[in-house]
C-alpha cells in the first residue's frame, strides 16, 4: 500500500488542475500581454482566475498579485513593507517558530542594523501575546506573523495583534505568512486588518511555481524584482499562465468543498491519533487536537527513537511522513519550531511530522499503524541494546 503523508510539504494536484493546465500548455500557450488574440484569449483567463481567487479570499481583485509562489510571496511583502518604512521606523516583531522565508529575511535586515524582536511561543506553539504588547513601540514597523505552524500546526491570534495594534494607536503594519492556512482555516483577511497575505498553490492540490499575495489597496510596497511591469509592477515576469490557471482551479474546488473535506482531515487525523494512543506507548504529542490547530498537521515524538531514522524504515514500507519544514530538514538536524516549544533534545530528535489529504483513508491509516508498531519496535530495540 502507498500511503503519503507529506501534505504539509506539498500536496497532490487534483485531476482538474492537471487537466486545464495541459490545456494552458499544449493550447493557450500565449503570452498574455501579446496583443493578438490568442494572447488576449490568455489575459482573460487570468483575469477570471484573478476574480474567482479573489471572491474566495474576500477581497478585491486588485488587491490580488501573482507569484512564484509562498516564498516570494513573503519576500515581496516584507521587503516591500521595509524598504517602503524604513525612515518610520527600524524595528520589526516576527516569531521564534516562523518559515525560513520569513525568518532569513529578517536576519538580512538584522545584519543592516534593524532591530528584530522574535516572540516565544508557549509549549502548544502559540505565540506569547503579551510579549508582542510590551515590545511593540512606535518605532515598529511591521509585525509578520505566521496563521497556522507548518509543523505542529498551531493557530496564532491574529485577531489580538490587530487589536494591539489599533489600541496602542501606531501604524505598526502587519503581515500574516497564510501558507497553511488557506483552504484549511476558516479567516476573513479583511476583518482581521490584515495588509499583507501570502499564499501557495501547491499546498491546497495545485501546482507548484505559483502563489498569491494580498496587498491591502493604499498600502504602499516597494517591488523588489524589476522588469515589464506586469501585476501593476509588484511582480515583474511573464504570467505563469498554467500555474495561475491550475491555481485558480484548486480554488474553485474549494469555495465549495473546503469545509467538508477540513471536516473529514481532521476526523481522520483524531482517528490517527488515537490509534496511535492505543497501540505505540512512549510517545508525546507535540499538537493539541483542538480548534487552536490545523486540522491536516499532527506532529509527534516517538521516544526512544530517532525520527530521521524512522522516516526512512516507513519509507521501506511505502509510507511518507517528515521529520519537519521540507525547506529546512536537510540543513538542520533540530527543528526551531520544538526548540522554541522547549522540547528537550531527545524529544525533539524523535519527532515526526504527520500531514494529511483528502487523499488520505482510514484503510491507509491502519497500514500506517501497523508499519508504525512494528518500526517503531524495531528502532527501540536496536537502540536499548
Amino acid at each position: 500500500m502507498f500511503v503519503y503523508l507529506d501534505n504539509s510539504a506539498t500536496t497532490k494536484p487534483r485531476e482538474s488542475v492537471i487537466k486545464e493546465m495541459n490545456l494552458m500548455l499544449s493550447q493557450d500557450y500565449a503570452n498574455p500581454s501579446s496583443l493578438h488574440r490568442m494572447g488576449l484569449n490568455v489575459e482573460k483567463k487570468i483575469k477570471k482566475s484573478r476574480d474567482v481567487i479573489s471572491n474566495y479570499l474576500k477581497i478585491k481583485s486588485s488587491e490580488l498579485f501573482f507569484t512564484s509562489g509562498g516564498t516570494e510571496s513573503n519576500n515581496i511583502a516584507i521587503q516591500g513593507i521595509i524598504e517602503a518604512n524604513k525612515n518610520k521606523g527600524r524595528h520589526i516583531i516576527s516569531s521564534k517558530i516562523e518559515h525560513p522565508s520569513v525568518l532569513n529575511i529578517l536576519k538580512n535586515y538584522e545584519m543592516k542594523g534593524f532591530n528584530i524582536t522574535y516572540l516565544d511561543v508557549d509549549e502548544y506553539g502559540i505565540i506569547n501575546i503579551d510579549q508582542l504588547e510590551e515590545f511593540l513601540n512606535e518605532d515598529t514597523i511591521l509585525i509578520s506573523i505566521m496563521m497556522a505552524n507548518n509543523e505542529v500546526g498551531s493557530i496564532q491570534p491574529i485577531d489580538e495583534i490587530k487589536k494591539i495594534i489599533n489600541k496602542k494607536k501606531f501604524k505598526t503594519l502587519l503581515h500574516v505568512d497564510g501558507i497553511q492556512a488557506l483552504g484549511k482555516i476558516d479567516f476573513n483577511i479583511k476583518k482581521l486588518g490584515i495588509d499583507s497575505f501570502s499564499f501557495s498553490g501547491h499546498k491546497i492540490y495545485g501546482p507548484k511555481g505559483i502563489g498569491g499575495l494580498y496587498i491591502r489597496e493604499g498600502l504602499n510596497i516597494k517591488p523588489i524584482l524589476f522588469g515589464g511591469n506586469q501585476e501593476k509592477g509588484i511582480r515583474s515576469g511573464t504570467e505563469n499562465t498554467p500555474g495561475i490557471i491550475g491555481l485558480y482551479k484548486s480554488i474553485e474546488k474549494l469555495i465549495n468543498n473546503d469545509k467538508e473535506e477540513n471536516n473529514n482531515i481532521r476526523e481522520l487525523k483524531h482517528y490517527f491519533v488515537d490509534k496511535i494512543k492505543e497501540n505505540i506507548d512512549n510517545i508525546k504529542i507535540n499538537s493539541l487536537l483542538n480548534e487552536k490547530y490545523a486540522p491536516h498537521i499532527v506532529n509527534i515524538s516517538f521516544l526512544n527513537t530517532r525520527g530521521e531514522v524512522l522516516l526512512h524504515f516507513l519509507e521501506n514500507d511505502n509510507i511518507y511522513v517528515s521529520t519537519g519544514s521540507a525547506c529546512s530538514s536537510k540543513n538542520d538536524r533540530l527543528s526551531h519550531v520544538l526548540k522554541a516549544m522547549n522540547l528537550d533534545r531527545l524529544e525533539i530528535e524523535s519527532a515526526i511530522r504527520f500531514s494529511f489529504s483528502i487523499y488520505n483513508t482510514k484503510e491507509q491509516i491502519d497500514y500506517v499503524i501497523e508499519r508504525l508498531k512494528l518500526r517503531i519496535e524495531e528502532i527501540r530495540d536496536i537502540m536499548m541494546r
